[in-house]
């Protein structure tokens, strides 16, 4: 009896995070990156600001957690975790550059918080070097099978290039909040050609 009154607040808990990390990547994608602070988060939600900490216990975790639902909304979208994600790898890495430059105040937030969780004592530091590990070690396997099949040349370093690509993402996306003529899709499409990749034929 104990355990199945205690499963309801958790449950109802668990819910209320999903709702306000849910909320919070609206908010923010729609107001921009001056909306991603506490007082506002917590009015889009109805809470105080303490209510809405209280479910992450401080503001960095808050926004660990936003960037980490963010990661999941994104994966769903191009299917990274699919058994046909070599199919058209770099479609699939395009899509996911033009998602996140439709999100400018999401791909601020971002861009800060992995500047300052370089610091290894920073609350976000693990998730992000365990997200880059993971980022390109779904592109090596990735690569792995397009080189079995054929559709790329075998001396393609496919631990270089999945490094070189997210590094060429994450600048670009710093270079574009600066000066938004600059073609991110294409300009990370032609370095995919140069390594060997091509969107037209991973299709």
């Amino acid at each position: 009896m104990r355990l199945m009154a205690s499963r309801g607040p958790y449950a109802k808990g668990k819910a209320k995070r999903a709702e306000i990390l849910d909320v919070a990547l609206e908010v923010i994608a729609r107001d921009g990156y001056s909306s991603a602070t506490v007082k506002h988060l917590a009015d889009a939600v109805g809470l105080s600001q303490n209510g809405l900490l209280h479910y992450f216990g401080s503001k960095d975790a808050l926004f660990l957690e936003i960037l980490r639902r963010r990661d999941e909304v994104l994966a769903a979208q191009v299917g990274a975790q699919g058994a046909d994600f070599a199919d058209d790898l770099a479609a699939r890495m395009l899509r996911a550059a033009d998602d996140e430059i439709a999100t400018p105040g999401v791909t601020q937030l971002s861009l800060r918080v992995t500047g300052e969780a370089t610091e290894p004592d920073h609350i976000a530091h693990d998730f992000f070097r365990e997200r880059y590990e993971a980022i390109r070690l779904v592109v090596q396997e990735a690569l792995t099978q397009m080189q079995a099949d054929g559709q790329v040349s075998p001396d393609v370093d496919r631990v270089a290039v999945s490094a070189l690509v997210f590094a060429c993402l994450d600048g670009l996306q710093t270079q574009w909040m600066y000066d938004n003529t600059i073609d991110v899709h294409e300009h990370l499409s032609y370095l995919l050609r140069a390594l060997g990749i091509d969107a037209a034929q991973s299709n």
